[in-house]
């Protein structure tokens, strides 16, 4: 059951028999050094509607352009799903602070339509924020796959300062809740944290919806770059098959970043 009494479905009770699931071969995991990862991936990709896909996500699933896959590694299971209550929801100290700090931007709605500004800012991100991890290397079709090809129902959030863009969010809307895929601003904007504003803006955003949850991808323990995560409260988790809450460490209430 999830966190407020229900049940998740399984895989075999989802509305379309024809989905199925495959185990890819090991790869080296993109989190923990040293570790060897495998995804469970849904196909036909074609059958993923916006419907079937927040089944997929309420089981732990995730999306990477057209590609819907889960952690299904053999000897760890530290990738744990997570989703914050958005009516719940309280800014602690430091994301007040961020909130103020960034009230100057505008925030606009577009949909997955290729933008050379946006793709100049995505090579700027990737460059100083992941540099030598394959994806400062995107090129325009790379990054199209990536962030504009969908299934579901998507759209970027586009963040404005002075006119020019500083932020990229890119966002499904699910029939429970909002999923944050992914994240890119302006590197050298440092000082504003972008990234916790970018989730607090995807939250309120979440609320003016009326959609329960803001999904956040996957939390690992032993990652800190997904340590930022457990600074949004009330959180839950994944845990066997069910949403259980998941409290925050208090040293990661004021570590800032991006979803993945």
């Amino acid at each position: 059951m999830d966190g407020r009494g229900r049940r998740v479905s399984s895989l075999n009770e989802l509305p379309l028999f024809r989905l199925q699931f495959y185990l890819t071969a090991p790869y080296g995991c993109s989190y923990l050094t040293d570790r060897q990862a495998r995804s469970q991936v849904a196909a036909p990709g074609g059958l993923v509607d916006t419907r079937v896909y927040s089944e997929l996500v309420r089981l732990g699933f995730r999306r990477s352009g057209h590609h819907v896959y889960r952690p299904r590694c053999d000897t760890c299971q530290a990738c744990i799903p997570v989703r914050v209550a958005v009516a719940d929801f309280e800014p602690n100290r430091a994301q007040r602070r961020c909130r103020v700090r960034n009230a100057d931007l505008c925030m606009a709605l577009k949909p997955l339509v290729y933008d050379e500004v946006h793709y100049q800012l995505y090579r700027r991100y990737q460059a100083a924020r992941h540099a030598g991890g394959g994806m400062d290397q995107d090129d325009r079709e790379q990054f199209r796959s990536f962030l504009l090809q969908s299934r579901v129902d998507s759209a970027l959030v586009e963040f404005t300062l002075d006119g020019e863009v500083v932020m990229v969010s890119l966002v499904d809307r699910l029939q429970d809740g909002l999923s944050a895929v992914y994240t890119f601003y302006e590197p050298d904007l440092s000082r504003r944290s972008l990234g916790t504003y970018g989730v607090l803006a995807q939250l309120r955003l979440a609320r003016e919806m009326n959609l329960p949850w803001l999904y956040l991808g996957y939390w690992i323990a032993e990652s800190g770059k997904m340590a930022y995560k457990q600074g949004y409260q009330p959180m839950e988790g994944l845990l066997d098959g069910v949403w259980r809450p998941l409290a925050a460490e208090p040293d990661t209430a004021d570590i800032h970043g991006q979803p993945a």
